[in-house]
């Protein structure tokens, strides 16, 4: 009976895996979404959030730093983008120096890796795995690359991917070009990747592309890709302690 009773509870808890939180933001200061995500990392730790959460977002203007990132990569001054009003922030994640701005996509999922059943490889090939299909959907053709992880139209960088884990709950995540303006990707080495440049949907296709529409196959994508279903909410109704 014991035994049984064990199994039920696998079975039970492996069903409960299989469904993911999924919240879409408005447009988030970089911060306040770097914030929340700290929050949510610890909420899972406690035990507070028992499932895992994705977080669909775009945000304004900002250039971040990931852990190889520093300022010898930026090409313009810091006085320069202080008159453009666009923040530079190093943060935990992993890669160089990026930029995120209005019309490029953001999925941060906050999941433990180990209850997932997912070795961080396998976890950035799916992100990898999610865009591609998502570019296919719009007739591109878009590829991994061996020299970084995200996903490439020729040498023309398409997506991006920066993780990071604490106590074993991975965050960050990926960031899809769309209609997002590539003006910015020119004051930095993107990256750190010599000879190589940035691309959007929008530039593949030679114009704009329903972001709402985007977001919608990402998420069919998502679902496909990790073997999941997604519970659609929103962020009041997650027990957060933001203490």
């Amino acid at each position: 009976m014991l035994i049984y009773q064990n199994r039920m509870q696998n079975a039970q808890d492996t069903a409960s895996d299989r469904k993911w939180i999924c919240i879409e933001l408005p447009a988030t200061e970089y911060r306040e979404a770097w914030h929340l995500q700290s929050h949510l990392v610890a909420a899972k730790k406690q035990k507070t959030i028992n499932k895992n959460v994705v977080l669909l977002l775009e945000h304004p203007p900002v250039f971040t730093l990931g852990r190889r990132g520093g300022l010898n990569n930026l090409s313009v001054s810091e006085t320069f983008l202080e008159k453009a009003l666009i923040p530079v922030i190093q943060v935990e994640r992993g890669g160089d120096i990026t930029f995120h701005g209005p019309g490029q996509l953001i999925m941060y999922p906050i999941i433990d890796l180990q209850v997932t059943q997912m070795g961080v490889v396998n976890y950035v090939e799916n992100l990898e795995e999610v865009m591609i299909r998502t570019a296919a959907d719009w007739g591109i053709t878009a590829k991994r690359n061996p020299i970084n992880r995200g996903v490439w139209v020729g040498n023309q960088k398409l997506g991006s991917i920066g993780i990071a884990i604490r106590h074993g709950i991975c965050f960050h995540g990926m960031a899809f070009n769309v209609n997002i303006s590539l003006k910015p990707f020119e004051w930095i080495t993107p990256c750190g990747l010599q000879d190589t440049g940035i691309t959007s949907m929008a530039r593949e296709l030679s114009r704009k592309v329903s972001m709402k529409r985007v977001r919608e196959r990402v998420k069919h994508h998502l679902k496909a890709v990790f073997g999941v279903s997604l519970m659609m909410t929103q962020l009041e109704k997650l027990k957060i302690d933001e203490s």
